[in-house]
């Protein structure tokens, strides 16, 4: 139904808008909110794209009311997976990937897409049965995020894994019980794929004894491990770090 295919609030909707990958149906941008740049936006990019928006009174709003739509909520097809194969074929040198295994947290999700953005990974694999994934929430915390890289949809994490490591792609599975520290890796001069697990359970047994590396992020205390987003930031700057360094050696 439509009310299964929305975005909510006023960046998430300017970057699906921008990114021109998403399939729209109508916006619909309430009276009540007061007209700024990021509403003028909406607008152009809407008309720009031949995308109907209304105004509407705000009780057009009251069944959205738990998200925080910001006044803009737009009606659209469901996001596009592409399969791991096409993916595989488009990167062959230098690529990275990070795989959310069972993350069930939608609002962990979309932190953890909107960094890799950030930090310019290539994709991210979701598990189609263990975890969640995208929704309305997932795009909102990415803040449009989910629009600008590619997403790829699993229904055997194992087999994946598996096909990654026939085509030359190595593992590298974040788990606190390791010996490795995650600035021991070199990242560079190979395709990987960035495993970070479940809130609660961690990566699958199966998917961690095909791992490459394993890799930890040390803790100076006894408290329990770092949310999951928190814990891909810091590696996935890692990742950016050595790029970066690499670049000023080379330049």
């Amino acid at each position: 139904m439509e009310e299964k295919n929305i975005i909510y609030g006023r960046n998430s909707v300017i970057e699906a808008l921008k990114s021109g990958s998403r399939k729209f149906n109508k916006i619909i941008i309430s009276r009540s909110v007061r007209p700024d740049a990021k509403i003028d936006k909406i607008k152009e990019y809407a008309l720009n794209a031949g995308v109907p928006f209304i105004f509407a009174d705000k009780e057009k709003f009251t069944k959205y009311n738990e998200y925080n739509h910001q006044g803009v909520i737009a009606f659209v097809a469901p996001v596009e997976y592409i399969e791991l194969e096409e993916f595989m074929e488009k990167h062959k040198e230098n690529s990275s990937l990070v795989f959310l295994d069972g993350v069930e947290d939608p609002h962990n999700i979309g932190a953890v897409i909107r960094t890799c953005v950030c930090a310019g990974i290539d994709g991210i694999i979701l598990p189609s049965r263990r975890g969640a994934l995208v929704n309305e929430i997932v795009e909102k915390t990415s803040a449009g995020a989910i629009n600008h890289i590619s997403l790829i949809k699993v229904n055997s994490p194992v087999s994946a894994i598996q096909k990654l490591k026939e085509n030359n792609w190595w593992v590298i599975a974040s788990d606190h019980h390791s010996k490795d520290n995650y600035y021991d890796i070199d990242f560079l001069n190979m395709n990987f794929v960035l495993v970070m697990g479940a809130e609660h359970a961690g990566i699958s047994r199966s998917i961690l004894n095909l791992a490459d590396f394993k890799i930890k992020i040390p803790m100076l205390t006894d408290f329990n491990s770092l949310n999951v987003s928190a814990a891909a930031g810091i590696i996935i700057y890692e990742y950016v770090r050595q790029k970066l360094t690499a670049g000023r050696k080379n330049g």
